[in-house]
């Protein structure tokens, strides 16, 4: 992965110092990266955090885009590439790869993370690690998704009611009611 650590850290930092309400959740997962970048090393016997990056891309009509994932509509998330130099350019990288979208755009005082989940061991898809998921919001319009892609159900414009995360849908509800 091209993804430092160090890069990783400053996302965290910057996310804690934006949601001091946060810091107790995410100190264990920042000193870990911490560490990481320090070290240049895992010494937690391949037990240390695994990172994953997700697009939060909402429409002029606050609908969320979503895809289809095992049967269900899901924001889009997945581990960053090799390829991929940030966080939040992996996050652009999926959803292009996933649904063609390219045209979208960031608010302009969204410069970090949205939104950052820690999952448990057992209580995600990706195996026996903590998950930590960098979520990045952007925008977009209902028109940017390829219209094949939402007619064969790949993807769909939910409404914000029906994600089916809670912590997405109360941060997007925060955010959005305080934008308007």
């Amino acid at each position: 992965m091209n993804i430092r650590e160090d890069q990783i850290v400053r996302e965290l930092s910057h996310y804690i110092y934006e949601h001091p309400d946060e810091q107790m959740a995410l100190m264990p997962v920042y000193d870990a990266a911490r560490d990481h970048a320090q070290r240049g090393t895992c010494t937690h016997s391949r037990r240390c955090p695994l990172v994953t990056t997700g697009a939060v891309v909402v429409d002029e009509r606050n609908r969320v885009l979503s895809l289809r994932h095992e049967g269900a509509f899901t924001v889009a998330e997945a581990e960053p590439e090799d390829q991929d130099d940030s966080l939040g350019g992996a996050a652009l990288h999926l959803l292009a790869e996933a649904v063609g979208i390219r045209q979208v755009w960031t608010e302009s005082d969204s410069d970090g993370p949205f939104l950052i989940v820690v999952t448990r061991a057992g209580q995600h898809r990706y195996g026996p690690r903590l998950r930590i998921g960098f979520r990045y919001l952007f925008r977009a319009h209902f028109g940017a998704v390829a219209p094949m892609v939402i007619e064969t159900g790949a993807a769909a414009w939910m409404p914000l009611g029906e994600i089916g995360i809670p912590s997405v849908r109360e941060r997007l509800h925060c955010h959005l009611a305080s934008v308007t």
